[in-house]
């Protein structure tokens, strides 16, 4: 038996075995419990003393995309539990651990277009929530974004304000999203220069997912490469001056523990990738970036879509990763 179902507009995503709520889809066609009875396949399993609905779904075909719709007589509490493949190319045992994005071309974006700037930032936020979304579907474990640099700063102060608006509203509108999907939010850089209001959304949205434990974002907000080794190195000069270590123990899995990554199983991405033809790391993850492999995308952030991030793993995933070894 075959299924067919249409994705809404913006495709979700799933693990490949995890819990999608309902309430993030329009439509979907459930099966009546006579239905679910006498139809062969285990489409549908409904637990008659539990509160969820849940839909198992068994792909056949490695291409199908499965994209679903919220049924009206299902309430937005219900789960769906996918069971969901790769895109064709991709290998699991190759996939990396950490995703790094540096996220770049949302200006020119919008210019090419003829659209205000804050349209392409509004573009490009849509992109990376895709991105995001992906990358829980196919059980990356952390995404990293460079959403704003400390050279950033310098830009026109109503562009900077409307950005910082656009992230503080992107945390919460999506604060359902993250806990449903058991993603944990972590954000790096200087804090304290963001506004108060995006501080507060910080430390609602680190807080509440704190324990979860499937994928995790972190956004480089008013981050720097450069100042992140430095803070590390004075944390431990600190503790050097203190007597708590030696300076001939200063080693580089002390200069690690001291990063503003600490806070990730992964703190070194496996792969960065840059849009907009960029080719260049723009003090972003320096440290960390020493063995990362770096894929630099001609697309502008909002032209930056699945087909273009399943070519950017595809060319990962044909890499010799030798690490300084032959």
């Amino acid at each position: 038996m075959s299924l067919s179902l249409n994705f809404s507009p913006q495709p979700f995503i799933a693990s490949q075995s995890c819990r999608v709520p309902f309430h993030r889809f329009k439509h979907a066609s459930v099966l009546s419990p006579s239905q679910r009875r006498l139809s062969p396949d285990p489409i549908c399993a409904t637990d008659p003393h539990h509160e969820q609905q849940r839909i198992n779904i068994n792909p056949a075909d490695k291409e199908t995309a499965l994209k679903i719709r919220s049924s009206p007589g299902l309430s937005s509490g219900d789960h769906l539990v996918l069971d969901t493949t790769l895109p064709a190319g991709l290998r699991q045992e190759l996939m990396p651990k950490h995703v790094g994005l540096i996220l770049d071309g949302n200006r020119r974006w919008a210019r090419s277009k003829s659209l205000p700037v804050i349209s392409g930032y509004e573009a490009g936020i849509r992109s990376w929530i895709l991105l995001l979304e992906l990358c829980w579907k196919w059980g990356i474990k952390v995404l990293s974004g460079f959403a704003f640099s400390t050279e950033n700063w310098g830009r026109p102060k109503e562009e900077v304000g409307f950005l910082m608006g656009l992230l503080e509203r992107t945390l919460r509108d999506e604060m359902r999203t993250f806990m449903r999907k058991n993603i944990r939010v972590s954000v790096i850089g200087d804090v304290s220069a963001l506004p108060s209001s995006l501080q507060e959304a910080i430390v609602e949205a680190e807080e509440a997912t704190r324990n979860n434990g499937g994928l995790q974002l972190i956004i480089a907000m008013s981050y720097s490469g450069q100042y992140d080794i430095v803070q590390a190195c004075r944390q431990i000069a600190v503790k050097v001056k203190d007597g708590f270590i030696d300076p001939q123990d200063v080693s580089k899995s002390l200069i690690e523990q001291e990063l503003q990554t600490k806070l990730t199983e992964f703190p070194c991405p496996d792969i960065i990738i840059r849009t907009s033809n960029e080719h260049r790391l723009s003090n972003y993850f320096l440290w960390q970036a020493a063995y990362s492999e770096l894929y630099f995308a001609p697309q502008l952030l909002p032209d930056f879509g699945e087909a273009e991030f399943v070519e950017a793993l595809v060319c990962f995933q044909k890499r010799n990763r030798r690490f300084g070894s032959t």
